[in-house]
Formats: C-alpha cells, structure tokens, sequence
C-alpha cells in the first residue's frame, strides 16, 4: 500500500514516484519543489495519502482554497501540481478534469516614456549602474538576468545578448542594440583601468565603489 506523499524521514514511494515523473519530463529543482509542496497541501487537507482522494474530496478542495482567500496565483499553481500529479503519477486523469483554473486579472504593466528613460538613467551618479539600467531597459531583461550577466555573454558579432537562467530557467538571446553595445564598451574599459573587469568575470560584480 502507498504512504502518504508528505512523510518525516524517508522518502515515501508515492513522493519518489511523482518526483521520478517529473524529473523524466526535465523538470527544473525549482518547479519539482514547487509541486511536492502543492500536492502536499491536498494531502494534508485530507489527511490520508492522495491516492485515495474521490472527485468530490477534490472539488471541496478547491472550495475550501477560494472561501480561504487562497491568491490567485497560489490556486492555480496547486492546479498545475494536482492536475499533473492525477493524470501522470496516479493515472487518475478523470481527477485532473474536476480541477478548474481560475481566471486572473491582467493589469498592463506601467511603461514609461522616452524621456522618463531618459531621466532615470540620467540620474544615475555610477557608470555601472546607468549601464546596468540601460541593458535592463534597452534589451528587455528582468534584473535577476542583468545581474547574471557575464562579460561573455556579450556577443558583438551577431548584436546579441545570451541569457542564462532566464525565466523557468531557460536560456534565450536578447538583441542588443548598437547604442547599448558603446555603453558597454565604455564600462568594460573603465572596469579594466580600475581592475575589476575581467574576460570571464561578471558583467555587473557586486562591492564596486567606483565612480564614473
């Protein structure tokens, strides 16, 4: 008989079971945890393994989440684990069907103009930070992937910039934009004449004083 996925010690056949699945799909660490966590909240909302859940103990689940106030993002993320969970660990893909998303508002994302660019970059007082800003705006990235850029990611032969670890942890190019490229080239010769640009270093290190 199966233990309950969620267990204190080892691991449970159930949890290896769903780990296994997911792993052979190339899950990444990040959404493997993501969805033990989820699928353990229905385990202890039953409290009993989940294997044994009925479509009704799983639409009252769902119930349950919504009176609870549960985010948006929170719920449907619990639908992701559950609905894969069912239909490919448990082979219960008539479970997987009672499970509804909920729809999340979109609220457009405040862009700002030419000159509110222009104003932001301007006030920087470090040519490390004016550049970093630029590469943020002027290439479209997020700043967890400007902050993981290395000197070799800059690839000037095709005007791209490589972006390693981006969102769900894939890697993509971005283009990169011939005025971009001279501020880059301006920070990475100041980086040299104060010793802390390196062929191989980070873009963007961290602890850095200087002034430009």
């Amino acid at each position: 008989m199966m233990t309950e996925l969620i267990s204190v010690g080892a691991i449970s056949p159930l949890r290896q079971r769903l780990i296994d699945d997911m792993t052979m799909r190339g899950f990444s660490r990040e959404t493997q945890r993501n969805y033990i966590r989820d699928v353990g909240r229905f385990a202890t909302h039953l409290g009993r393994s989940p294997h044994t859940a009925t479509a009704e103990e799983v639409r009252q689940f769902q119930i349950e989440q919504h009176e609870a106030g549960l985010p948006i993002p929170t719920m449907n993320s619990i639908v992701s684990a559950l609905r894969f969970f069912f239909t490919y660990t448990l082979d219960r893909p008539d479970l997987a069907r009672k499970l509804v998303r909920t729809r999340h508002p979109r609220n457009l994302p405040v862009v700002l103009s030419r000159d509110e660019v222009a104003r932001l970059l301007n006030a920087t007082t470090c040519l490390k930070h004016q550049v970093a800003l630029s590469v943020g705006y002027g290439a479209g990235l997020r700043v967890a992937e400007v902050a993981a850029l290395k000197v070799s990611d800059i690839d000037s032969a095709r005007m791209l910039l490589r972006v390693e670890r981006g969102k769900g942890g894939r890697y993509r190019n971005a283009m990169l934009p011939a005025d971009l490229l001279t501020l880059l080239r301006e920070w990475w010769k100041l980086g040299r004449q104060q010793g802390v640009r390196h062929p191989q270093g980070w873009l963007f290190p961290g602890q850095n004083t200087m002034k430009a």
